[in-house]
């Protein structure tokens, strides 16, 4: 009997296979000192280039976040003009008309912006000019 449990082993079903990384359930990784990337830019911090040291899964491991440490994170870097005026410039190719150029408050359709891929429907849906 004793030669036989030496032959079990305990597998835990979430390990991401190599074993490096604690996998925590949905609501379980009480841990003061974790946070994921959403969790650390709500507190204005970043995870500056450290790795992840933890992943937490819901909906049956369907779903994961990495958990990065909060005392190695990094302040956010501000907003410059430069990005700003980058950020604008995409923005507006994603929310200008390829047919009438005028720059709606939402993104459109990927067809609504290449004139050539217009079809009737598209076109009297996104601009009215037709």
């Amino acid at each position: 009997m004793a030669d036989q449990d030496q032959d079990l082993v305990d597998v835990d079903l979430y390990d991401p296979g190599d074993g490096s990384l604690p996998v925590f359930r949905w609501k379980q990784a009480g841990h003061a000192n974790l946070a994921t990337r959403r969790q650390l830019r709500e507190m204005g911090l970043r995870p500056g280039g450290q790795e992840p040291v933890a992943r937490i899964e819901c909906r049956g491991g369907k779903r994961f976040a990495w958990l990065y440490r909060i005392d190695l994170a990094k302040p956010k870097l501000p907003m410059t003009l430069a990005k700003e005026a980058a950020l604008d410039k995409a923005m507006a190719a994603r929310q200008t008309c390829g047919i009438c150029r005028r720059r709606y408050f939402h993104c459109l359709q990927a067809a609504v912006l290449q004139p050539m891929q217009h079809t009737v429907r598209t076109i009297k849906a996104s601009c009215g000019r037709w």
